[in-house]
C-alpha cells in the first residue's frame, strides 16, 4: 500500500492544511493520524479511505498508492450521490459537477489566504 500517512501528509501540504484539520473536517479521530504517523497502523477501513480521498478530491487508489495520477473529485461526487445522482439527466449531473468544482475552488482559495 505504500506509506498512507506520507500520502496524507503530502496532500495536506499541497493544500496548506494540517492533518488535524483533516480530522476535524471529516470527523476522523486524531488518534488515527497519530497511529498512522507512528506506524502503529498501516491501513484504514474502506470507509475511512473513501472519506479521506473525497476530502482531497483524489481516488482511493491514488490515496493508497495504487494509481499514478490524481483523479478529479467529480468521480467521488458520482459515488457519494449515487442514489439521487443516477436519476438525474446528463445536464443536471453536469450542473452538480459545476457546483462541486466551484465549491472546491473556493475552499482551496480560502486555505491559501
Amino acid at each position: 500500500m505504500g506509506n498512507l500517512y506520507e500520502m496524507i501528509q503530502t496532500l495536506c501540504t499541497q493544500r496548506g492544511i494540517r492533518p488535524g484539520r483533516l480530522c476535524d473536517e471529516t470527523g476522523l479521530s486524531r488518534g488515527l493520524m497519530t497511529d498512522l504517523k507512528m506506524g502503529r497502523k498501516k491501513s484504514v477501513s474502506a470507509e475511512t479511505a473513501q472519506k479521506i480521498a473525497a476530502y482531497f478530491g483524489v481516488s482511493v487508489g491514488y490515496l493508497l498508492g495504487h494509481d499514478a495520477a490524481q483523479t478529479d473529485i467529480l468521480d467521488e461526487v458520482d459515488v457519494a450521490f449515487y442514489g439521487e445522482f443516477k436519476e438525474l439527466d446528463e445536464e443536471q449531473k453536469e450542473t452538480v459537477r459545476d457546483m462541486v468544482r466551484l465549491m472546491r475552488s473556493r475552499r482551496l482559495s480560502e486555505r491559501e489566504k
